[in-house]
């Protein structure tokens, strides 16, 4: 039996490929005639600059006892009352003007990429239900025995996969919208979740045939009927065998939610191109965007997996 080469060995061998990986686009990065400001891009992701409080009039600054900061106007106005700041900008009886910094507060704002990745992360997860439980219905009535079933399920599958999604936000938002009056984020979350389902349907068909046939005669024999032997015998099983598949239909979803940006929704994707007009640093931002998609479809294959094993160890 020939000998299994150490383990230890191959570890270093993926080691170095990633390092020679890196060297190269460390290199491929040096070679193009490219400035890179990395250090704008944090503050579109958690913003930490201080706000600046200024005087909305003519007046005179006094520092009051707990660190209060009262302006009176000189024009008879309400005097402006300051209570928490964190740097002081004035003396006490300084003369101010209208629009004098006079304090600043520091606080901590979301950028607009976290945004944007909320919103991505919002889209995914409410058509990611939709899509399970449409897909789960045409699946079933994609094996039904009820022709008008079965024919409206492989219409409603060939049809929506023979076209593209970005074609279908346009019909679900300018057509269907308009007849239903659905706002952006419906039509967008309506045609993520038709679109995807229709994937999600064969893999529940081909998860549900894949269980042998003797599986629904004894449990029709133990006297269940169609749908207690569908949900309780052939499904729990089909859905070990069509996890894999389903999750990566799954992190498809979140990077096709992309599409979206298209009829104005500030996902992930339309918050990155809002960001690169404003730092002229295209490299840099779509950069962090694919790290933040990343992030969520890293995440998300990391949850099915430890799904997969708690299921596995269940067997």
């Amino acid at each position: 039996m020939e000998k299994q080469p150490h383990l230890l060995l191959w570890k270093a061998v993926f080691v170095l490929i990633m390092i020679g990986l890196g060297f190269g686009i460390y290199a491929g990065s040096k070679s193009i005639d490219y400035t890179w400001r990395w250090e704008r891009i944090p503050q579109y992701i958690i913003n930490t600059e201080a706000t600046t409080v200024r005087s909305p009039f003519d007046g005179t600054a006094t520092i009051e006892k707990g660190n209060k900061l009262v302006v009176t106007s000189d024009y008879g106005d309400d005097p402006l009352v300051i209570k928490k700041f964190d740097n002081l900008l004035v003396n006490n009886g300084d003369l101010v003007f209208e629009g004098d910094p006079l304090v600043e507060v520091e606080n901590w704002n979301i950028g607009p990429l976290t945004w944007g990745l909320v919103m991505t992360l919002q889209l995914s997860v409410v058509s990611l239900v939709f899509a399970v439980v449409i897909g789960l219905f045409a699946g079933l009535a994609r094996i039904s025995t009820n022709p008008a079933l079965r024919y409206l399920s492989v219409t409603y599958i060939e049809l929506i996969r023979g076209t593209p999604l970005l074609v279908q936000i346009f019909i679900f938002y300018f057509f269907i919208g308009t007849v239903l009056d659905l706002d952006r984020f419906t039509a967008g979350v309506a045609a993520l979740s038709v679109f995807t389902g229709a994937y999600i349907a064969e893999i529940v068909r081909s998860g549900i045939q894949s269980i042998s046939p003797g599986q629904m005669e004894a449990a029709r024999s133990l006297g269940m009927n169609y749908v207690q032997a569908m949900v309780n015998v052939i499904l729990p099983q089909a859905f070990k065998r069509t996890l894999p598949p389903m999750a990566g239909q799954f992190i498809n979803l979140i990077k096709d939610s992309s599409l979206v940006s298209v009829i104005s929704i500030t996902d992930l994707t339309k918050a990155g191109r809002e960001v690169v007009s404003s730092t002229f640093a295209p490299f840099e931002v779509w950069f962090a965007v694919a790290l933040m998609y990343l992030v969520l479809t890293g995440a998300l294959s990391w949850a099915i997996q430890r799904l997969e094993k708690r299921l596995s160890a269940s067997d």
